[in-house]
Order: C-alpha cells, then sequence, then structure tokens
C-alpha cells in the first residue's frame, strides 16, 4: 500500500508543479543548449577538468551551488510552459542579454576571464533566466492576489505605487554611482536614459515591483556563483556588487516592458492583417 501510495504522489507531481506538454519542450532544449555550449566550447571545460586531482574524492569539485541553480531554473521553466507565450519571452532575453553584456564588457565594467567581450557562451543564460523570473513574478503575483481577496477593505495598489518609486529610484541612483567610471561612453549613456524611461513610463506598478523583486532574487545567486569562481569580474572586484544584484532586477523588468510591446505590434498586425483579408474578400 505504502509503494502504490508513494507512486501516486509521483504521478501526480508534474500537475502539482504545473507541468504541461510544453515543459518536456523547454527542459529538452535547456539540456540540449548546455550540451551544445560544452561541446563547441569544449576547451574551456577541458581547463576546468584540468584543475581536478585524481587524489581527491570527485563530490569536492561538484559545484553545488550551479548545481542548485540549475536545478532550480530547470524547474521553474517547466512550470506552466506555453511556448507561444515563451518563444516571446526566449527572443527578448536572447537580444536584451547580447545587448547587456555587450555594454558592460565593452565598457569595461565586467570582464569574462576568456576576455571576449562578450562571450557568446554566456548569451543563451539570458532567456533560460527570463524564463525562470516570468515563473517567479506569477507565483508573487498570484500570492499577492490571493492576499488580496482576503483583505477586500484594503487596496494594495498605493502601496505597490510606493515600492515602485522606492525600488527604482534608489536603483537610479546607484547605477548612477556605478558606472559613473564609464560615462564617457555612449553606451552607458544609452542605457541610463532607456532605464530612465521605462521607470518614468510605468504600465503596472505591482507587476514591475514584483518582476524585479524575481530578478533581483534570482540575480544574487547568478552573480554570487560567476564572481566568486571569476568567471566574470566587476571592475569594484566585489563577489557580487550590490549594484549587479539590482541590475538583474532592472533588466527584467526591461524584458517584461520589451515583451508588452512586441506583443502589442503582435496585435496590431494580426488587426491590420484581418481587416485586409477581409476588405479583399468584400471586394470579390
Amino acid at each position: 500500500m505504502g509503494i502504490r501510495y508513494n507512486w501516486g504522489m509521483v504521478s501526480r507531481l508534474p500537475r502539482l508543479l504545473g507541468w504541461t506538454r510544453h515543459s518536456y519542450y523547454l527542459l529538452s532544449a535547456f539540456v540540449l543548449t548546455c550540451v551544445l555550449i560544452i561541446y563547441i566550447w569544449w576547451p574551456l571545460m577541458e581547463e576546468y577538468l584540468g584543475y581536478m586531482d585524481a587524489s581527491i574524492p570527485w563530490y569536492y569539485y561538484v559545484d553545488w551551488l550551479l548545481l542548485g541553480i540549475f536545478l532550480f531554473m530547470s524547474l521553474t521553466i517547466m512550470a506552466k510552459a506555453d511556448l507561444k507565450t515563451d518563444s516571446m519571452i526566449v527572443l527578448v532575453g536572447v537580444a536584451g542579454g547580447l545587448v547587456i553584456e555587450s555594454w558592460g564588457t565593452q565598457t569595461n565594467l565586467w570582464f569574462y576571464y576568456t576576455a571576449e567581450r562578450p562571450p557568446l557562451w554566456i548569451i543563451p543564460a539570458w532567456p533560460i533566466a527570463s524564463l525562470s523570473i516570468d515563473r517567479i513574478t506569477r507565483s508573487l503575483n498570484w500570492i499577492i492576489e490571493r492576499a488580496s481577496a482576503r483583505i477586500k477593505q484594503t487596496s494594495l495598489h498605493p502601496l505597490f505605487s510606493i515600492l515602485y518609486w522606492i525600488t527604482f529610484a534608489s536603483f537610479l541612483t546607484l547605477m548612477l554611482v556605478f558606472v559613473s567610471p564609464t560615462f564617457d561612453k555612449s553606451y552607458t549613456w544609452l542605457s541610463l536614459l532607456l532605464c530612465i524611461f521605462i521607470i518614468l513610463t510605468p504600465t503596472d506598478y505591482r507587476y514591475a515591483f514584483l518582476t524585479f523583486v524575481a530578478g533581483a532574487g534570482l540575480g544574487y545567486y547568478l552573480e554570487l556563483w560567476g564572481t566568486t569562481r571569476e568567471c566574470w569580474t566587476y571592475y569594484t572586484f566585489e563577489t557580487p556588487p550590490f549594484f549587479a544584484v539590482r541590475a538583474h532586477g532592472m533588466a527584467a523588468v526591461a524584458f517584461w516592458r520589451a515583451g508588452l510591446l512586441l506583443k502589442l505590434v503582435d496585435q496590431k498586425l494580426k488587426t491590420i492583417f484581418i481587416q485586409t483579408r477581409k476588405s479583399q474578400n468584400d471586394r470579390l
């Protein structure tokens, strides 16, 4: 009976975690991407393996932090997966990640141990992280909605409005200080203007704030791993800099806003297409 009960729990696990048929497609793509990175940049893997000493137990070399991050993101990207929506997140993540990495490495705000500016092998990490942040944000939003339903007499909108302006105003101040050595670079001024524009044109205070929190939360562990392993290093040599952690939150909000813009453009194009087809049919 015990075995049957445990098997029943296992069989219900995908439903409890919100897995769909698309979840397995995403996980397969995630694993395939990791395999391709290892295969294409095998010299980097050889360099890492070269540091291993056969006289020391294998588990000593297991990067438990990286393994934990990998498992967490694998589970989160599978939750409520929908390729139609997620493909847009992936597209924005790839484009946005390339822009951010180009800005940071070209201005020497950070640099990678391979000295590439930027390294292409790091770009796939951005869309994967974006999918994970999307799931975290939706979960946080669901919790807030449930909490709001229980306290019907109180509106949470003013609270999130205050949290929004405090969070993003402090981020902008921190950004100005951190990037000040690169004020002579056009990349930096473009980044600043984009952040100011996004901050001053909020579309949803609550969702923007929750996206920032989710991005910064995941970003902390990504930055902790990358800087302590010296995969990448910031000019301040902090492991990690406080700004870098919060910058992941800002990047998440920027990607979310870009996704909303693309959806709007897509809807407009579909409307124009339908109207055009209808007018053509009327003429016939």
